[in-house]
C-alpha cells in the first residue's frame, strides 16, 4: 500500500514503509535505519508530526536535538503554537552556552544551548529526536535542559531501536516512540 493511502492513525506502518535500511553503515554489522524518506514524504512527515504533537500537548517549548530533531521540533511547535529550541552539537553556538558532555558508543560528545536570551526557568519542555538507540543523547539533553531550569515533561522519538536499551537511560521520564524495531 502506498504510504499516502494508509490510514492516518497507522503511523508505525507509514514509518516502516518509508524507512530505508542501509547495511554496514556507519560500520560493518550495523543496519542503519534512515528516516530521511519519511521526512521527505508529505504524508509521512504529516503523520509523524501529528502523532508527536499529540504526545507533546501541554508543552510550552519543544526541544529538538541536532540535527533531524530540529525538523521535528519546528513542525511540532508550529502545530502546538509554541516555540522550538535547537539543542546543538558542541561548538555550533556562539558563547555563552550551557554544555553537557556524554558518552557515545564510539566516543564522547557535547550538547549545547544558549546560556543567554532564552529563559527556560519552569518552562514545560518536551524533547524530540529521530532515533532512540542507547539513550545517551536524550539523557544528556534532559540533564542540560533541567540544569537550565526547564521542567522536562516527556521525550518522544520517531524510531526506537528496542534492543539497544535506550529506554532505561531516560527512565522514569515518559517516553513515546512511534515505531519500535
Amino acid at each position: 500500500m502506498n504510504p499516502a493511502e494508509r490510514p492516518a492513525d497507522d503511523v508505525a506502518g507509514i514509518i516502516a514503509s518509508l524507512t530505508r535500511e542501509v547495511g554496514d553503515f556507519p560500520s560493518p554489522g550495523i543496519a542503519f535505519k534512515d528516516l530521511t524518506p519519511v521526512f521527505a514524504d508529505a504524508a509521512g512527515l504529516a503523520a509523524v508530526t501529528e502523532a508527536l504533537a499529540r504526545t507533546a500537548a501541554g508543552a510550552e517549548l519543544v526541544a529538538g536535538i541536532d540535527a533531524r530533531g530540529f525538523l521535528l521540533a519546528g513542525a511540532i511547535a508550529d502545530r502546538l503554537e509554541v516555540g522550538a529550541l535547537a539543542v546543538r552539537k558542541g561548538g555550533k553556538l556562539p558563547p555563552p552556552v550551557l554544555s553537557e558532555a556524554y558518552q557515545l558508543e564510539y566516543g564522547q560528545a557535547v550538547l549545547e544551548i544558549p546560556a543567554d536570551g532564552i529563559d527556560l526557568t519552569g518552562r514545560r519542555v518536551v524533547i524530540v529526536d529521530d532515533v532512540l538507540a542507547t539513550g545517551g543523547t536524550l539523557a544528556a539533553a534532559q540533564r542540560l535542559l533541567r540544569r537550565a531550569g526547564a521542567e522536562v515533561v516527556a521525550v518522544a522519538v520517531v524510531l526506537e531501536l528496542a534492543d539497544m536499551g535506550g529506554r532505561a537511560a531516560v527512565a522514569p521520564l515518559q517516553l513515546t516512540s512511534l515505531y519500535r524495531v
